[in-house]
């Protein structure tokens, strides 16, 4: 957006509780580096300052000593202060604002509802931004109903399936009654549109999420390493329990020298751990954690597999897809793999917890390379959906209709 010495950059502030690595603090992340280079003033609102975040390049943190210029005592990480230089990290770059109580802050339950209620609407009045971008669940209820008393809009995005980010009876009143407040809704698919009533459908836009640049890259055309990979948060959502066990299935007659490999880590390690021990396949099951450079660890893959019991618009299925591995998906609530996958055509579609349907497909490719590479030589086109440049294009075209509203 190119802006004259005097006219007011459009400001946009960014709100979600941290950008703690996942897939919707990534796609945030990215947003915040790609409206700043757009010529919008970008803020960055989090409710706390997580210990391994996504880099925002234009907003890099650090500590500062207690009482320096442009720094505000934000948090506690780890039991120590931090300070967070508000300037950015670069001049005039993105500011990062934090809305957690502080220790000193703290009372019971309800009073810390009030407080953080109070903090947040404190922020909105002080930044006073143009419009407001929240990410999920709780946080778009209360970016609504702080930020819209201020005469901003609100634009919220559900990141998942509506019936999981709103599945409490307080959450769902808190989003019934708040959503009718927002500039606009953004879903990922036309499942997750489909569950929101009428009135909040009337406000729905469905933008796709940016891929990591990384991922656009011509397909490898080499010889394919004897691995089946999957990349999510060990979480039981994710269903890595079910991949073990077909994989065990598929694997026991021919396919012998394949390994499982996890790329991620998350609460059920141990678990997932114990389980290979005890379907005696542990020697050929990988626990990776979390590892940077993705593309170039799992492009040589046969096999990618996603067996989530539900997504929204699953981000390691597109970049997957965008690698050219042949892939297996769920077809999971609320639509996001179906969106993606023409199941036979571009990927293969089983249904959700079906260890024998995940065990036939595997078989399926495993034995066959004619139809590996031709399912992978067309999943490439998601990258004509979702490279960087088109879809954080759609983006910037809907908030520059909001702005402008």
């Amino acid at each position: 957006m190119s802006k004259t010495d005097n006219q007011k950059k459009p400001h946009i502030a960014m709100y979600i509780g941290s950008l703690q690595k996942g897939g919707a603090e990534r796609v945030m992340s990215n947003l915040c580096d790609y409206f700043f280079e757009q010529g919008y003033k970008v803020t960055l609102v989090t409710t706390y300052l997580a210990a391994n975040e996504y880099e925002v390049k234009h907003a890099a943190w650090k500590s500062v000593p207690a009482g320096a210029e442009n720094a505000t005592l934000v948090a506690d990480l780890d039991e120590n202060p931090v300070w967070v230089d508000l300037s950015g990290g670069e001049k005039n770059g993105i500011q990062r604002v934090f809305s957690a109580l502080l220790k000193s802050e703290q009372k019971d339950r309800l009073t810390n509802f009030r407080l953080r209620h109070k903090k947040l609407r404190d922020i909105w009045r002080l930044l006073q931004p143009d419009v407001i971008l929240s990410f999920i669940g709780k946080n778009n209820i209360m970016a609504l109903s702080t930020a819209t008393r201020e005469g901003i809009k609100v634009v919220v995005s559900v990141r998942a399936d509506p019936d999981w980010e709103y599945s409490t009876a307080t959450l769902k009143a808190g989003m019934l009654s708040n959503f009718g407040k927002a500039a606009g809704v953004v879903v990922q698919s036309n499942g997750a549109k489909d569950k929101f009533p009428g009135f909040i459908q009337k406000k729905c836009t469905i933008l796709p999420n940016s891929m990591d640049p990384s991922f656009v890259r011509k397909r490898y055309m080499g010889e394919r390493e004897k691995s089946i990979v999957m990349v999510a948060r060990l979480h039981e959502n994710k269903n890595q329990s079910l991949v073990m066990e077909a994989f065990k299935e598929a694997t026991k007659d021919r396919f012998k020298d394949y390994k499982l490999v996890f790329y991620g880590d998350g609460p059920d390690r141990l678990k997932l751990q114990h389980k290979a021990t005890s379907l005696e396949i542990a020697d050929r099951v990988e626990f990776k954690g979390n590892v940077k450079h993705v593309a170039e660890h799992i492009e040589k893959a046969k096999l990618f597999v996603l067996a989530s019991g539900h997504e929204g618009m699953p981000n390691s299925l597109i970049e997957a897809m965008s690698l050219g591995l042949a892939c297996i998906s769920t077809d999971c609530p609320c639509g996001g793999p179906r969106d993606l996958i023409e199941d036979g055509v571009n990927g293969l579609l089983i249904p959700v917890g079906d260890v024998k349907a995940l065990t036939d497909a595997m078989v399926k490719v495993l034995e066959s390379d004619e139809l590996a590479n031709r399912l992978g030589k067309a999943a490439t086109k998601v990258q004509e959906r979702f490279a960087p440049d088109i879809a954080n294009a759609m983006w910037k075209e809907y908030f520059d209709k909001i702005v402008g509203q």
